[in-house]
């Protein structure tokens, strides 16, 4: 998998024009299973993802922590959404973009505001994630899905599927 290399967010370009990972394949979404936050925006995510294009892990799962090795980030110290697609790495604000990019409808709408310069969004984005756990709350364990969702989280044996064409 590629590593960040164009700042701390994204591993392609965003604005139109430029090359970046489509969206029509699968993707996985490592979140922060004990950021009340976190889970929100993952049901929120499934509420809205009628495709199915998403498959989730937390950061702090066996599956989680080999995903982030095999992208070539140092798992234990990740404290951000990190978006796998296709090879290519997103965190921070330009994983939320691509998120709502793929989510399609009007959320996709959402996606202009990859115009603004990265360290503008992922200063806004830090700011939320610095304070996640004092304003909406910390979790104790990782969240269990239920039964209805359970086939969207990855099994911790499952890691190398990552977001090579894994649609749900």
């Amino acid at each position: 998998m590629k590593q960040e290399q164009n700042g701390p967010s994204q591993t392609e370009p965003l604005l139109a024009g430029q090359q970046q990972a489509p969206v029509s394949a699968g993707a996985v979404l490592l979140i922060d299973g004990e950021c009340n936050l976190c889970n929100g925006i993952v049901q929120f995510i499934i509420k809205r993802d009628h495709k199915r294009c998403f498959r989730f892990a937390s950061l702090q799962s066996p599956a989680g922590q080999r995903l982030l090795q095999e992208a070539g980030l140092p798992a234990g110290e990740i404290d951000t959404v990190v978006l796998l697609e296709q090879g290519a790495v997103y965190t921070r604000s330009t994983a939320a973009l691509r998120i709502l990019l793929r989510l399609g409808r009007g959320w996709k709408l959402m996606y202009v505001l990859a115009a603004c310069p990265p360290a503008w969004r992922d200063w806004l984005y830090n700011q939320v994630a610095r304070n996640r756990y004092r304003l909406f709350g910390r979790r104790d364990t990782c969240l269990v899905p239920t039964a209805s969702i359970q086939e969207r989280f990855l099994p911790d044996e499952e890691t190398h599927a990552g977001a090579q064409g894994t649609s749900g």
